[in-house]
């Protein structure tokens, strides 16, 4: 199936991906992919270690060429040219700056490889840092900068070049939670702000969500779903999406037939899920399942509970911790609970099981 939408609905497309398929010896890395991603988009490439998203990232820069299969960048098949016939550019987890040059010489390192002239390009240099915020850095060197400062300017290069297509190597990998959140929102307002389409690599479902426009979902070389942040996140198709995607309650089987009245999978997110005195009647259209809470988990902006059921299925329920710093928690370990959500909160899975961790039969909440 190929995960598109209408050229004439949202545009041209900017790489098209058709039946490629890699095999390094008897492992097979990408089984016959179809993909189509917008120019202009913000598209992701989210899954774990080995699922295959960074090979498609490599054959699309030409970095690796597919078994079989082919690559087009805005309509011309690229499947056998060089990475340097390609106008597409990669930003690389570890930036890949030249430590003995100043800022503004690495920044301007691949104009100079073209022959530009000086004046030309100390000007589109200048542009570029002031794209980046970073104009007051363009005399240090590497060394001098931080993590974040290091990767806005290893961007800022790969942008210099004017690429039709830039390609996003897990860019945020090597730098701390807060920084990477604060890069986040960065990266995401230079991309609106330059308009070119970024192909993104990531394993980090909090970055894919946050950053894309669409995000694909791989699974043992394969995609197993596309679709917006919120389709994929709130629609998951197949039970590894569903697991992947943030922490989910997935019930199955003789248990879903009991609460759901069908053994397809169903998916409840912790956040849809509020825990109530069990002596309280529950409203109309919500499923109540009596339970006991064994263990309270505190995040700082939320706390989790995992809640055994009667049922003996065990539910992640999250709440928002958003009363006076000063108030104890009203629900502890070991108390008896009713726990509730709206009975159309609960997702219907339509995709075959696909082997997947269920954080809610795990020991405790992560």
């Amino acid at each position: 199936m190929r995960h598109t939408t209408s050229p004439a609905e949202h545009g041209d497309i900017a790489v098209s991906v058709q039946g490629v398929h890699k095999q390094f010896g008897d492992l097979v890395a990408v089984k016959d992919l179809d993909i189509d991603i917008r120019a202009g988009e913000f598209f992701s490439m989210l899954g774990p270690s080995g699922s295959g998203k960074t090979t498609v990232l490599r054959m699309i820069a030409g970095f690796e060429e597919p078994t079989a299969g082919r690559i087009l960048l805005h309509g011309t098949d690229v499947t056998r040219a060089a990475p340097f016939d390609r106008e597409v550019n990669t930003v690389f987890q570890d930036y890949a700056l030249f430590p003995h040059l100043s800022i503004a010489e690495n920044v301007a390192y691949g104009l100079k490889v073209r022959g530009m002239s000086k004046a030309d390009r100390e000007k589109l240099v200048g542009e570029a840092l002031e794209q980046v915020r970073l104009s007051h850095v363009a005399e240090r060197r590497p060394s001098q900068l931080s993590g974040g400062q290091r990767q806005r300017i290893a961007l800022a290069r790969a942008l210099i070049l004017r690429p039709k297509v830039l390609l996003l190597d897990e860019p945020l990998g090597a730098l701390d939670k807060q920084l990477r959140e604060q890069m986040q929102f960065e990266l995401k307002q230079i991309q609106r702000e330059v308009g070119i389409t970024f192909v993104f690599v990531t394993h980090d479902q909090e970055e894919a969500l946050t950053l894309s426009d669409r995000v694909a979902v791989f699974n043992n070389g394969k995609i197993e779903q596309v679709g917006s942040p919120r389709e994929v996140y709130e629609f998951p198709r197949t039970e590894f999406v569903a697991s992947f995607l943030g922490i989910t309650n997935l019930i199955t089987g003789e248990q879903a037939q009991r609460i759901f009245g069908s053994e397809l999978p169903h998916s409840v997110r912790p956040e849809r899920i509020h825990l109530a005195d069990p002596t309280t009647l529950p409203e109309a259209g919500t499923v109540a399942l009596a339970g006991s809470v064994v263990e309270a988990v505190y995040a700082g902006a939320h706390t989790r509970y995992l809640v055994e059921t009667e049922l003996g299925t065990r539910f992640i329920a999250e709440k928002q911790n958003n009363q006076t710093p000063h108030t104890e928690p009203s629900i502890r370990r070991g108390d008896a609970v009713s726990l509730r959500f709206a009975a159309d909160h609960a997702v219907t899975v339509p995709g075959e099981a696909t082997a997947a961790p269920n954080p809610a039969t795990a020991p405790a909440p992560a």
